[in-house]
């Protein structure tokens, strides 16, 4: 995984002062990298039997999407709102800094769907926690949750006790 670690673009002070942002760009456009990166992330949830990857918008799009094709499974979006067309349900959550929320068609997972949640970061957390809400919600099992970053010093994991949760990268500040 250090290989992946040097394609990663860190960007201090990003996209305020005292926030080190850390820039997948690099690794997206690396051939080797990103063939690693979804290999990877695919060698995490072996034969578990996934029926629907979903990827949080938008950079969970980008890993997603490959992978549940490794994985021989669908695809799910989930999306800020007015983004989706037909019926969906929705979520709000709390961020640091105000609220959000994220809707899914209603139609997307059923019930008993093995699902894998799919995003680049892992931060405090919150994004995560409101799709694993979602699926649920709608009687899906939120087989894990995989991530290509891990930022350990915000403590996202411990919103996930009881689910398994992979990173491929873990930074500490």
């Amino acid at each position: 995984m250090e290989q992946l670690r040097k394609l990663i673009r860190e960007v201090p002070d990003f996209p305020k002062p005292g926030i080190n942002f850390y820039d997948i760009t690099t690794l997206l456009k690396d051939t080797d990298g990103l063939r690693l990166t979804i290999d990877a992330l695919a060698g995490h949830f072996p034969g578990t039997g996934i029926d629907t990857v979903i990827g949080v918008e938008s950079r969970g799009f980008i890993f997603a999407a490959p992978l549940a094709y490794h994985l021989n499974a669908g695809f799910v979006p989930v999306r800020k709102p007015k983004k989706l067309p037909a019926e969906k349900v929705s979520v709000s959550y709390d961020l640091e800094y105000g609220q959000d929320t994220l809707e899914m068609h209603k139609d997307a997972v059923g019930e008993g769907h093995r699902v894998l949640i799919v995003d680049d970061l892992l931060a405090t957390g919150g994004t995560a926690r409101a799709v694993v809400d979602l699926v649920e919600g709608l009687g899906g099992k939120v087989v894990g949750l995989s991530f290509v970053i891990e930022l350990d010093f915000l403590r996202g994991r411990d919103k996930f006790n009881g689910y398994e949760v992979k990173s491929l990268l873990n930074y500490n500040s």
